[in-house]
């Protein structure tokens, strides 16, 4: 990790900034498939050299063939430990950007974009704004120890067995009879982690496994978490399986 505040740039000589940058990450592959290696750096600006905080993030594609570079400035270009990944998600034998980082705090919160480069055009992918959107939950507590978690628009519901949680903890929502004193709620959290997955073997791409949190009223009572399979259909990223897990108890908890 060092400093860029000298022109050339490392290899990106037309990126100029009239601050220092750190080097975030670095990765090589061929991005706009023309069989040559290209150069992708992530660089951001820190106050602290020695933080994991990171603004301005930016990635710069550096053309192997030509050393032309491209700058790509996500909508959300502040976070911790950004880091890149290059592998081919639209299944068209090129690899893509894969763009991650945390937002820090309490919430567990993740950005994360994906973009295509190929034939040196830029073509987004993938955006954590957009799927925050679309992937909506209402968190729902019922009557006989149930948590519900549904959404609407997904046409999607899944049940949550609570009864296991404990007298401290079920009594001050439940009567002894298992109903409800009063209405209580939880939130699906927006997505807090996405990876990149194989899921066929024989395959040369990428699927994505995507992570969002369920709590109940408190941001520190972990109900389980809703995993999405994704995988690119020709023109976007389309959920192939949309599941629910939940923590385990130890066995004596039942006895």
């Amino acid at each position: 990790m060092g400093y860029l505040n000298h022109s050339p740039y490392w290899g990106y000589p037309s990126y100029r900034q009239t601050r220092p940058s750190v080097l975030l990450d670095m990765k090589r592959g061929d991005v706009n498939g023309d069989g040559v290696l290209d150069t992708v750096y992530l660089v951001g600006n820190k106050e602290d050299p020695t933080s994991m905080f990171a603004d301005h993030i930016t990635i710069i594609i550096e053309d192997g063939a030509t050393k032309q570079t491209t700058a790509v400035h996500p909508p959300d270009n502040a976070g911790y430990n950004a880091g890149l990944f290059l592998g081919d998600f639209n299944k068209d034998r090129v690899a893509d950007i894969f763009l991650g980082m945390e937002s820090g705090g309490s919430g567990g919160y993740g950005f994360f974009y994906i973009y295509s480069f190929r034939n040196n055009h830029l073509h987004e992918l993938f955006n954590v704004q957009k799927y925050n959107e679309l992937y909506r939950f209402k968190v729902n507590y019922e009557d006989f120890y149930k948590v519900s978690v549904g959404s609407p628009q997904l046409d999607i519901l899944f049940t949550i067995d609570i009864s296991n949680r404990g007298y401290d903890y079920l009594s001050p929502l439940y009567t002894d009879q298992g109903k409800l004193k009063q209405p209580v709620s939880g939130e699906v959290l927006a997505l807090g982690a996405l990876y990149p997955i194989v899921t066929d073997i024989k395959g040369s791409s990428y699927d994505l496994l995507a992570l969002q949190r369920i709590i109940g009223p408190t941001n520190a009572d972990t109900l389980g978490y809703v995993e999405n399979l994704l995988s690119w259909d020709g023109s976007t990223f389309k959920s192939v399986r949309l599941t629910v897990s939940i923590l385990g108890t130890k066995l004596i908890a039942l006895y």
